[in-house]
């Protein structure tokens, strides 16, 4: 890719680079068995559906079995993954498709379980090295029930869909020659349909159907949701939906090694670490070994002998009493987004008989302290962490609905996440639990995870608790290290199953545990679909009461994708005029309300002519929807307001599904409008403008204060001429607000639209953070309405001077990730409102995906704005477009 400059000087190339972090968990001396270039090699998988292969399953498992009517498989992957990337059935997500009553896909609940059940086959070679060793199949996950055939015979059964098995294939692996591996998968044992049952959270009769796939362990939305597709996904992701991997070891084998810290009060200076593992002998004799373990780069070393009989298990405890060494002096603590550095440790454990290693395993941890209480005004949750307050400002997370995902998607929705200035996840509980890699990504990057197990009110409860049970266990022995998990819940608005407490209390012990999303200080949520922008500040945006309080597990409202996104999503002729029934389906049956009164917020911008009109107008409201909520929540923090805020956490984070109700970005991972603007009300410092008060207030989330900045506001007419201004020094608390510094005093003559830009100075001059606001002159007439300075009256920025922008950039290449550095400035008298930025392959289609440093910004004249737009290098176009257009922007593009 050629360097190419434009405008009148070279700017200098980035001193950062941002690649995406390698898979820590992916083992480099285990060879997976993908469908794809694995780690080690390529495997091919195959698959066929069981009922209507007659071989049996003894012939089906040996090499060289004879596959011509099989079809290509996607593993890790879904039934119905495969079957659409074979054409059997259309893309899911694209128009009706889905939908259950057009039969265009059969659905589980209807055709029996045998329609859905598959075998899936590979070969693999087993190496040479792996002779006289013991040799394991590592099956990570499958969706819902499996048979495990190697070289002729049934070496192992799964169920559930959150437990891996280890399984031991040493007697009938073939050592340097071809080996087969064949897996019976059969779906879910209780499917449910959509039809309403008579129970449930009240007006939400329709969510998980008729409760029936509760009974299961698995991904309960995968029967349809209200913020999805109602009717689910038709083969509820029955599927090898997770790793399979082969590898070797010696007699002795380690697995789920834990290590816990216990730091000293109040200064956090001193960590007591103990660490465990489990120790197997898989062998037909006794044996004597050494378990050693080693932090490394610390300089400390431990270890122990054991006994253990053939076939056994035992725990092995390594505390700071007997090894003193492990008390670490002034540990690097670990710490969330803005608090901190989110240090991280690597411990290495190895297992050995006779001097030589027979198995060896590594893990990462953080050394921090996550607790909370209800020691607050109205009892509330409040979370610490390392003894300091931490405000919640969180999100929802929603798995891809079919599973598929990958952890380049992954990296994506994290590395947005993180820009965002999100610090909690919450992994609801009608999803699942994420991959080692989510969680990795999360430690790295300073997000606290909530992790729910597979429970809601709107379902039944798993009906068999032993299985229940060990899919908890394995799941919590697979996440505990990691500093990031920061809380266990039981289920989304229900009950706990019997003896989880006690087991997930067992398993660790160092973090927080309620029963249930809505108790123990947690209310109730909503709003979660559009609202009149203005009940935010009002907080009458749910018809349940005040929600801006205390803490907050849901509360939300859309942003449309951008007009990209939305052709790929439907027919044109379904995209404009809007298509009510299309659009409600994608919309979770118009659950959002994007075909009623998102479309009337959007037309208070002046009527559209066309989809490309309508979704750039449309980005206005969702920006606006985002932004309001953010900061009536830094508002209330810690009782800084008029109410005390401990936590929100937004509803809902990512789409599942194609979708017209996206958030912050889309489910092609375009960025919508909402990100940039979550991203200016998330920042650790910030000014910011309340529209029912019309007053000036400054957030800080840092654990630090600021002593002698200044904070100004100036307000625009529509003529771009500035009408009024005003300063004030203040002094900012440290996690604290400054509320109300001063009220801006809008002229009784200022145009129908106007603009209003805070900064926030240092105390050397220098700026530190900056805002800007389009507002309306129409009064806010209460909530049944859609009037208000944020709601209504916006037509007249149709009115604005056209802009032609200056924009000089520079590309260039570090490692494997591409970037585009540009500034863009604006050299008229008119304001620049909403200029968007765009990095557009041949196709015209947006190159996704790509990490934007700002984006949906205006510009005030004379102001510029430098961004970095960076991608992978492998993802880059032949002949990409940079674009810069925007509301009143003449479009510019650029061949890079």
């Amino acid at each position: 890719m050629k360097n190419i400059f434009t405008g009148i000087f070279l700017l200098v190339s980035a001193c950062f680079m941002q690649a995406q972090t390698p898979n820590y968990y992916r083992n480099p001396d285990k060879i997976y068995l993908d469908s794809k270039e694995g780690h080690n090699g390529s495997f091919t998988w195959q698959m066929h559906k069981a009922d209507e292969t007659k071989d049996p399953a003894e012939k089906i498992s040996q090499p060289g079995y004879q596959t011509g009517k099989w079809m290509p498989a996607i593993v890790p992957g879904t039934v119905l993954n495969s079957l659409v990337h074979n054409k059997v059935y259309p893309e899911p997500y694209y128009g009706m498709n889905n939908k259950l009553d057009r039969n265009i896909i059969p659905d589980l609940a209807k055709t029996g379980r045998e329609f859905y059940t598959y075998w899936f086959r590979t070969e693999f070679d087993v190496p040479e090295n792996y002779k006289d060793k013991i040799v394991w199949l590592q099956v990570d996950g499958i969706n819902y029930r499996a048979e495990i055939w190697v070289n002729g015979y049934l070496l192992g059964n799964m169920s559930g869909m959150f437990k891996p098995e280890y399984i031991n294939i040493t007697d009938f692996a073939r050592i340097g020659q071809k080996n087969a591996l064949a897996i019976k998968v059969y779906p879910v044992d209780m499917p449910g349909t959509i039809k309403p049952k008579q129970w449930g959270a009240a007006g939400e009769f329709h969510n998980g159907g008729d409760g029936n796939i509760g009974l299961n362990t698995t991904m309960l939305m995968s029967v349809g949701w209200d913020f999805t597709f109602n009717d689910g996904i038709r083969d509820r992701n029955t599927g090898i939906w997770k790793n399979i991997s082969l590898y070797a070891t010696d007699k002795a084998v380690i697995r789920h090694p834990f290590i816990k810290s216990e730091l000293s009060k109040p200064n956090y200076d001193l960590a007591k670490e103990t660490v465990s593992v489990e120790v197997t002998n898989p062998t037909q004799r006794g044996i004597k070994c050494t378990v050693k373990g080693e932090i490394i780069g610390e300089n400390i070393t431990f270890s122990k002998d054991l006994n253990l009989f053939r076939g056994e298990t035992k725990e092995i405890c390594f505390t700071p009493e007997e090894f003193p060494q492990l008390t670490i002096k002034n540990p690097r603590l670990w710490w969330p987004i803005f608090k901190g550095n989110p240090e991280l440790y690597e411990l290495k454990l190895t297992v050995s008989i006779d001097g030589k290693v027979s198995d060896e395993t590594k893990t990462r941890f953080g050394i921090r302290e996550i607790t909370s209480d209800q020691n607050t005004p109205d009892k509330s949750r409040q979370f610490y962490v390392n003894g300091k307050k931490l405000f919640i400002r969180g999100t929802n997370w929603i798995p891809e609905g079919m599973l598929r995902t990958s952890d380049e998607r992954t990296y994506a929705e994290l590395r947005y996440t993180k820009q965002s200035g999100i610090n909690l996840i919450r992994m609801w509980g009608g999803g699942i639990a994420e991959s080692d890699y989510f969680f990795q990504l999360c430690d790295e990057m300073g997000l606290l995870v909530w992790q729910e197990f597979w429970m809601t009110g709107d379902t039944k409860h798993p009906q068999d608790k032993d299985l229940y049970l060990s899919n908890v266990e394995a799941t919590v022995k697979r996440l505990r290290n990691h500093p990031s998990l920061a809380y266990y819940v039981s289920s989304n608005e229900s009950t706990e199953m019997p003896g989880a407490k006690d087991l997930i209390m067992k398993l660790d012990g160092t973090r927080g545990y309620q029963m249930q999303s809505e108790c123990d200080g947690v209310h109730d949520g909503s709003p979660y679909k559009q609202v009149n922008p203005m009940q935010h500040y009002e907080n009458t945006a749910s018809e349940r009461g005040s929600r801006v309080d205390g803490f907050n597990p849901e509360y939300g409202s859309p942003t449309i994708p951008t007009v990209e996104t939305l052709r790929e999503v439907m027919d044109e002729k379904d995209l404009w005029p809007i298509n009510k029934e299309v659009w409600d389906y994608h919309d979770g049956g118009g659950f959002h309300l994007m075909s009623t009164m998102y479309t009337d917020l959007t037309n208070h911008y002046g009527p559209s002519s066309s989809i490309e009109e309508f979704a750039t107008k449309g980005q206005a409201v969702g920006a606006m929807n985002s932004k309001s909520i953010w900061e009536v929540w830094n508002y209330n923090k810690f009782g800084y307001g008029d109410r005390y805020a401990s936590g929100l956490l937004f509803w809902y984070h990512n789409c599942p599904v194609s979708q017209v109700c996206a958030r912050m970005w889309d489910y092609s991972l375009e960025p919508t409008a909402s990100l940039y603007h979550t991203q200016n009300a998330l920042e650790p410092l910030h000014a910011q403008f309340d529209y029912l008060k019309n007053t000036v207030s400054v957030y800080n989330d840092y654990y630090q204060a600021f002593k002698d900045y200044k904070v100004t506001a100036e307000v625009y007419d529509l003529n771009s001429k500035k009408v009024w201004g005003k300063s004030q020094k203040i002094d900012i608390p440290e996690d604290g607000v400054v509320n109300d510094i001063f009220t801006i005093d809008f002229p009784q003559n200022i145009t129908q639209v106007h603009f209003i830009k805070l900064r926030l100075f240092d105390t050397k001059g220098k700026e530190v953070a900056n805002t800007f606001y389009w507002r309306s002159n129409d009064k806010y007439e209460g909530r049944k309405t859609l009037t208000g300075p944020t709601s209504s009256g916006f037509e007249d920025l149709s009115k604005l001077k056209q802009v032609q922008l200056k924009t000089r950039y520079q590309t260039y290449q570090e490692g494997d990730r591409h970037f585009i550095k540009a500034e863009i400035k604006n050299p008229s008298s008119t304001v620049a409102f909403f200029t968007q930025l765009q990095l557009l392959g041949q196709d015209k289609k947006p190159v996704r995906p790509s990490f934007y440093t700002d984006n949906f910004f205006s510009l005030l004249p004379g102001e510029s704005k430098t961004v970095i737009i960076e991608t992978a290098a492998s993802d880059m176009p032949s002949e990409p477009t940079f674009v810069v257009k925007g509301w009143n922007i003449k479009p510019s593009s650029f061949k890079l």
